[in-house]
């Protein structure tokens, strides 16, 4: 790999790591429009309960149901961090998602009615008119023998 090359790649790990602190943003703020703005119109996305959304319109239908008072009327906050990219091509990435639950005030919401346990999520994604969208996304928690 050229140092142009590797140039490049940097600059698009950093456009990658954008589109996940997008989704969190929406996700911590409640944002369905931010968070569907993200998707190509043929995407797939499983919950981390295991439903599984095929196109916009269904990824649309859940999220409108599912965000709105999904955080902060929990009292819960999210952080996810980006700990690997995978370049299928120059335009198609795997992207593995570090994905932790926290109270508002960033404290543990271990001991609580609800557990959240930390999630990995894979992003697949493409690289379409200069932007990176998403495309086919699982959302899975961590094995707690992990």
């Amino acid at each position: 790999m050229t140092t142009a090359e590797q140039v490049d790649q940097v600059a698009e790990v950093e456009a990658i790591k954008q589109v996940v602190a997008t989704v969190q943003h929406a996700q911590r703020n409640e944002l369905p429009d931010e968070f569907l703005g993200l998707f190509r119109e043929d995407a797939i996305w499983t919950t981390g309960g295991g439903k599984r959304l095929l196109g916009l319109e269904e990824i649309a239908a859940f999220t409108r149901q599912a965000l709105p008072g999904g955080m902060k009327a929990k009292g819960l906050s999210v952080a996810m961090e980006v700990v690997h990219v995978l370049f299928i091509r120059p335009d198609v990435a795997a992207v593995k998602v570090r994905q932790q639950y926290s109270n508002l005030d960033g404290s543990s919401v271990d001991n609580q009615d609800i557990v959240f346990n930390e999630g990995t999520p894979l992003f697949v994604m493409s690289k379409e008119d200069d932007q990176w969208r998403l495309v086919a996304c699982q959302n899975t928690e961590v094995a707690a023998d992990s």
